[in-house]
């Protein structure tokens, strides 16, 4: 199982896993009582949490293309279908008010 923390805007918005039965999506209890911005529109704010046999297309988008893809799998020795992977070594630092960081 592998998870990630992911940041809007430099708060803790949610939690990002990937296990044996696809990947999960959590709001944070205290950002989501805040009411904090959605990371996504595909992703609302909601309590419960979201699943998918696929990573999300929200942060799938996140992961860089092209040239920068082929320094980060080349780097880092991650598989190119490795999403997962590649949005924990790679997303720390996106453009945009999202960032991924591993939670160990």
């Amino acid at each position: 199982m592998r998870k990630a923390k992911v940041f809007y805007q430099d708060q803790w918005a949610g939690t990002l896993t990937e296990d044996d039965e696809g990947y999960h999506f959590q709001y944070e209890s205290e950002y989501f009582a805040k009411k904090g911005e959605p990371i996504s529109l595909t992703l609302p704010l909601q309590e419960k949490a979201y699943q998918s046999n696929i990573l999300f297309p929200f942060f799938d988008g996140l992961i860089p293309e092209g040239w920068i893809l082929d320094i980060v799998q080349k780097s880092w020795k991650v598989n190119e279908k490795d999403r997962m992977g590649i949005l924990l070594v790679a997303c720390k630092d996106c453009i945009g008010a999202v960032s991924i960081e591993p939670l160990v």
